[in-house]
């Protein structure tokens, strides 16, 4: 991947996972939660949202070992206790940033099928994309939000989708899942650089989305 592929990867990720956290954010507000909006969580500025490992580090890892170029924000804020419904309320919390991506994959991914259609062209293998530079913002906006999406929805803490697997778990076994949740970061880490199972599961997606955009 060369410097221009990088930034325009990058900047597509940053903005990815802002919007993702800041979903959230507003989501618990609709629902009663002001935490968020009071820590000031609620907001487009990047250094309220950027979290040096998961959002600078992480993602470097992931070029350097040619893997998924995942990565995340700090966490934005939410009390439970002052949501209306909490147990309900949280799982469209939790929701709210893959639906995010996922929306934003979509018109990004429509944009690029677009501008491909009009003639423009990209060529190359992914990380060695070049060509039309306003198709490469447009598929890699899509790129990094089609995998946000699917990687948030892993049911492993502190992903999305673990907090949707903790609502669906029956009381008795919530025990036994609070003492693996400290560990959760660590195995997504083992499963991301030592197995490769997360390329594994992400990998249809972005074939998917060739297919739609430049096939």
């Amino acid at each position: 991947m060369n410097l221009a592929d990088g930034v325009v990867l990058f900047s597509g990720l940053l903005i990815a996972v802002i919007l993702h956290e800041v979903s959230h954010g507003v989501v618990a507000l609709w629902f009663g939660d002001d935490t968020a909006k009071r820590a000031r969580r609620l907001t487009l500025n990047p250094i309220r949202h950027v979290d040096p490992f998961g959002s600078i580090l992480l993602p470097a890892m992931a070029v350097l070992a040619s893997l998924p170029v995942l990565g995340y924000a700090k966490p934005v804020p939410v009390n439970p206790s002052r949501l209306r419904n909490p147990r309900r309320d949280l799982v469209y919390v939790s929701l709210a940033g893959p639906t995010t991506n996922f929306l934003l994959m979509a018109v990004a991914a429509l944009g690029a099928r677009w501008r491909h259609a009009s003639g423009a062209d990209l060529f190359g293998s992914f990380g060695n994309l070049h060509g039309d530079l306003l198709l490469e913002i447009l598929f890699y906006f899509a790129f990094v939000n089609m995998m946000l999406g699917v990687f948030n929805l892993l049911p492993i803490p502190p992903l999305d989708g673990s907090a949707l697997l903790e609502r669906l778990l029956p009381r008795e076994w919530l025990p036994a899942w609070y003492r693996f949740r400290p560990y959760g970061l660590l195995v997504l880490l083992v499963l991301l650089f030592w197995t490769g199972v997360i390329s594994t599961i992400i990998d249809p997606f972005f074939r998917a989305l060739v297919d739609f955009t430049l096939g």
